[in-house]
């Protein structure tokens, strides 16, 4: 490997750690940093999707492996997430290369700001466990609304995370710190590796780019595990709103350029 290709994939892996750190460490939002810096480094919306998902797999093992660490995930929430969620994302990511991007980027940057505001208005939301939700129904709204947030996944990629955080937090009673887990695993690993498939096999794929990408996304994955398992619910919770009120701001510039 000469020097040039070397100090490409630093820079890469560089990208990757800064985007899959916060994300690890919010609950999500990989894709608003690392997706948008692939375009600006020049490839096409499809093919830096494309390879944005492929990449972001590596987030899922990295965080996921500190958080398995800490705990094993509940069978019924992540069935729910898993049974309903990836068939959205299939869908999502078939979908991709037709839905118009300015008009979708604007939608999901508007509904990311709202997260964060809600978030933010209700101080004590996801700072404790509550009682499981047990209920069928309640179970089965659940997993409606995981569905869309799949279909947001596979088409846009960028926040999708964040939409399943404050979703696991809100309707299963979950804290941050415990949604993010469910997250960071279950969509990390899961949803993106089907999304990653779906894409890979509709769209092209920049390779040679994948080594530093997902060097830079299991290291900061596992990094920003680390500090969100450290720090508490309450600073994963100010990490989150933060990162959606930036994020969607961001998203919403980017759907006006």
């Amino acid at each position: 490997m000469d020097i040039e290709t070397l100090l490409s994939q630093l820079f890469l892996a560089s990208i990757a750690f800064v985007a899959n750190l916060f994300s690890a460490f919010a609950g999500g939002g990989a894709g608003l940093i690392q997706l948008p810096a692939l375009i600006l480094l020049g490839l096409p919306f499809p093919i830096a999707l494309a390879t944005h998902k492929f990449a972001s797999v590596a987030l899922g093992a990295g965080a996921g492996l500190r958080h398995l660490q800490n705990g094993k995930l509940k069978p019924l929430i992540s069935a729910v997430i898993l049974v309903f969620g990836l068939p959205g994302v299939w869908l999502g990511a078939k979908m991709a290369l037709f839905i118009p991007g300015d008009i979708g980027t604007f939608v999901l940057g508007a509904l990311t700001i709202w997260l964060g505001l809600y978030s933010s208005k209700r101080p004590h939301l996801g700072t404790s466990m509550i009682d499981e939700r047990n209920n069928l129904h309640h179970h089965l709204l659940g997993g409606l609304v995981l569905f869309l947030i799949g279909f947001l996944n596979g088409s846009f990629s960028s926040g999708s995370g964040l939409f399943v955080t404050i979703w696991l937090v809100r309707w299963f009673g979950l804290s941050y710190i415990t949604a993010v887990a469910y997250t960071l695993i279950l969509v990390g690993l899961f949803w993106n590796s089907t999304g990653a498939i779906v894409l890979g096999l509709n769209a092209e794929v920049q390779w040679n780019w994948i080594p530093g990408l997902t060097l830079g996304s299991l290291i900061g994955g596992y990094v920003g595990a680390q500090l969100s398992l450290l720090k508490g619910s309450r600073k994963v919770k100010r990490a989150f709103e933060i990162l959606s009120f930036t994020m969607g701001i961001s998203l919403i510039f980017r759907s006006l350029l």
